[in-house]
């Protein structure tokens, strides 16, 4: 099978008649000599830009538009890397486009991109048309036979009991969660039902979405879980169900801060939190602009939220939380709010709340254990004691390769480099050796 393309620049090469690394550089340089002018670049500087280690400065990308046929006025107003072709836009919400993000979403299968899907131009304007666009009336056209709401039941059902597998198991349901989105996906599609079916089947279908989106998260395909999420997000919204949206909003934003563009989270969340009430909800929500703002260094920002989400998770609520953002703890707050204090170089601080939270975190939570523990592991080299952070990260590399969590597994690759400087410490050759076969 071929590798999966990981940049969109490689992905718009791809698009433009499979033009190799070589042949993008001398079209920069014809470019740049028709203005009088060298690129610089080739193939060694097309290779960096395409595996993240490096990005092109303004004049190059200028280059790049026109050797890729792009208007120059793209790249001012969307930035790098979304201005290049082949980045896609949500499909936009209303019962019209309902089935069609869900079918989209499902063509994913065989996609290679791996790439974040949407920037965040894009998703702002897919929270906006989410806060401000009223859904539609669910379809009622009973030209055919009607959905049969027992086959419902055993739907909702057995996608509870899917969902509700240990986190060790759940990796290995990832068919018959899409088998059953297909499934609900073609009831959805004829429009043969009563409003209350349809929105039973909407629900179901933006559950199935969500979860079908953080299967691919978890494996890295972030195109394809942009795509579920996208498709989650419209079938929400067509249920009527905006703690169901924010929700998903939620996921997108999480993306965007795992992937290193934190900025592309503040809005989805902003609107998310404008449209839900439910106190743990709101939590969670503003732990994530909490993370958000520390990537972005406003420290000021990311402590109002930290405030916040810790007064929203200690109100008491009438109704339970929504599923989504049930398992919210105070063990995520105090990881999180770690993550956060390391982000803004407080080491001193992070340290003490994530092994706050690792001591309340419940030994069911593998793969968040798993997240956590790299967490812990960074702040122990920054405090480095280096013995510590090895323990740590060991045992988060065992927990995600045993759930199958490939994403996490790059987070303790990420750790790696900082433990070379210490090949001398017991135990850390054999670690870089894991690695480096891992």
């Amino acid at each position: 099978m071929d590798d999966p393309i990981r940049h969109p620049l490689a992905y718009a090469r791809q698009l433009r008649g499979g033009l190799s690394q070589s042949g993008l550089a001398a079209r920069m340089d014809q470019a740049a000599r028709r203005q009088g002018l060298r690129s610089g670049a080739d193939k060694q500087a097309v290779s960096k830009w395409e595996n993240w280690i490096k990005e092109p400065n303004r004049d190059s990308q200028f280059l790049i538009a026109e050797a890729l046929k792009v208007p120059i006025g793209h790249v001012e107003l969307l930035g790098w890397p979304y201005w290049l072709p082949g980045y896609d836009s949500p499909s936009p919400l209303g019962s019209a486009h309902t089935v069609r993000a869900l079918r989209e979403a499902q063509r994913t299968a065989m996609d290679r991109r791996n790439f974040m899907t949407f920037g965040a131009v894009a998703l702002a304007g897919l929270s906006a048309q989410w806060a401000t666009v009223e859904p539609d009336r669910l379809s009622t056209a009973l030209d055919g036979k009607r959905v049969d709401p027992e086959l419902v039941d055993w739907l909702e059902r057995t996608t509870a009991r899917l969902t509700s597998l240990p986190t060790e198991q759940r990796q290995h349901t990832a068919k018959l969660m899409d088998a059953h989105l297909a499934t609900v996906t073609d009831l959805i599609a004829p429009g043969n039902y009563s409003e209350a079916t349809g929105r039973r089947l909407h629900l179901l279908a933006a559950s199935l979405a969500g979860t079908c989106g953080w299967h691919r998260f978890d494996q890295g395909r972030h195109y394809a879980a942009g795509k579920h999420w996208n498709a989650a997000l419209t079938s929400a919204h067509a249920a009527r169900d905006r703690d169901l949206g924010a929700g998903v909003l939620s996921d997108f934003a999480y993306q965007s801060i795992w992937l290193s563009d934190p900025a592309a989270a503040v809005e989805p969340l902003s609107q998310a939190l404008i449209h839900t009430g439910h106190p743990t909800a709101r939590s969670l929500l503003h732990l994530r602009r909490a993370r958000a703002h520390a990537a972005l260094g406003a420290s000021s920002d990311c402590h109002r939220d930290l405030a916040a989400a810790e007064t929203a998770l200690l109100t008491d609520a009438v109704d339970p939380a929504p599923r989504w953002c049930s398992w919210m703890s105070t063990a995520d707050l105090a990881v999180d709010s770690g993550r956060c204090m390391l982000d803004l170089g407080r080491t001193d601080e992070a340290h003490a709340r994530i092994g706050e939270g690792m001591r309340q975190l419940p030994r069911s939570r593998d793969k968040t254990r798993g997240i956590f523990l790299t967490y812990e592991a960074r702040s122990l080299l920054r405090a480095r004691e280096v013995e510590q952070a090895l323990a740590a990260t060991n045992e988060s590399l065992d927990l995600a390769t045993r759930v199958g969590a490939d994403r996490c597994v790059g987070l303790v690759r990420e750790l790696a480099p900082a433990f070379q400087r210490y090949r001398e410490v017991d135990g850390v050759p054999e670690f870089l050796e894991r690695m480096r076969e891992a």
